[in-house]
C-alpha cells in the first residue's frame, strides 16, 4: 500500500513539491497506523504497526525513519551526541536529519554530493573541503561502500576530525573476506555482486576494522542482536564506533 500510494502521488506532483511538504502528506499518512502497539523514537509517533517497504524493512509511516536510523538515534542521544558538538553527517536519511537540525545544543552539518539526499553541502568525501580537526562526531551511515578510493575517504575523516572526535560507521557485511573488483563497473553487474546498483564492494567486519585502524582509528564494534520490539530497531546489526587518537 505504502509503496503504491508513493507512486501514484510522485505521478501528480513534483520531485520538488513532494520534499517541500513531505512531512505534511506523512502526518496524514500515519493516521491510518495511530495505536499503542510501538512507537517511532525520532518522530515519536505512537503506532499500531510499522509499514514494510519493498526491501522487507520496517518504516515509520510519519517520518519515514528505518530500524537502522532508529537504532543511530538511540545510540547518539544516549551516549554520542553532546552539547556544542560540530556534528557533520554523511547522504543523512530524511527523519534524523529533520530531528537533528532540531538540536539547538549542537552544530549541525549535512553532506551530499550525489544530489539524492537533502543537505547543507556537497562535499567529495575523499577531499572534504573543511579544516582539519574541525568536527567532534562524523555520521558516515552506508556510505563507504560507494566510494572506491575508500581509504582516501576514511583518511579524510581521520582528518577533519579534533583529537578523541568520534564517527559513527556503518555498511553491510559479508561473513568471511572482504570480497571487491574494480572491473565490476556495470549497474547491473554491481548489483549482482554486491547487493546494489552503485556498489562496489561488501566488507567483512574485520576488513573494515583493519581498513580503518590502519588510518590511525581506534575502533569499537558494537553488535546489537536483542529484538527491541516496541521502537522495532533493526536486530543483528554492528555498528563501528571509530575514535581520532
Amino acid at each position: 500500500m505504502y509503496q503504491t500510494l508513493k507512486k501514484i502521488i510522485s505521478k501528480i506532483v513534483s520531485k520538488k513539491f513532494l520534499y517541500k511538504n513531505e512531512f505534511f502528506f506523512r502526518n496524514l499518512y500515519a493516521l491510518a497506523y495511530s495505536g499503542n502497539s510501538h512507537q517511532c523514537n525520532i518522530c515519536e509517533k505512537k503506532l499500531s504497526k510499522f509499514v514494510i517497504n519493498q526491501r522487507h524493512e520496517l518504516l515509520c509511516p510519519k517520518c519515514g525513519s528505518l530500524g537502522r536510523d532508529r537504532r543511530l538515534w538511540k545510540l547518539l542521544k544516549t551516549d554520542y551526541l553532546k552539547e556544542n558538538y560540530t556534528v557533520l553527517d554523511f547522504s543523512p536519511s530524511r527523519s534524523l536529519s529533520h530531528k537533528l537540525k532540531k538540536e539547538n545544543s549542537i552544530n549541525y552539518l549535512s553532506t551530499d554530493l550525489s544530489g539524492n539526499f537533502n543537505a547543507d553541502f556537497e562535499y567529495d568525501i575523499t577531499k572534504i573541503d573543511m579544516s582539519s580537526n574541525t568536527i567532534d562526531l562524523i555520521i558516515c551511515y552506508h556510505i563507504l561502500e560507494h566510494i572506491d578510493e575508500d581509504l582516501l575517504a576514511m583518511s579524510e575523516l581521520f582528518r577533519v576530525l579534533k583529537p578523541n572526535g568520534i564517527a559513527i560507521i556503518q555498511t553491510p557485511f559479508t561473513d568471511g573476506d572482504i570480497y571487491e573488483n574494480p572491473l565490476i563497473q556495470s549497474p547491473e553487474e554491481r548489483l549482482k555482486h554486491f547487493g546494489q546498483e552503485d556498489h562496489v564492494r561488501i566488507y567483512s567486519e574485520i576488513e573494515l576494522k583493519n581498513r580503518l585502524e590502519k588510518t590511525g582509528f581506534d575502533v569499537t564494534i558494537r553488535h546489537f542482536d536483542k529484538i527491541e520490539n516496541y521502537n522495532k530497531l533493526l536486530e543483528n546489526e554492528s555498528v563501528f564506533v571509530v575514535k581520532k587518537v
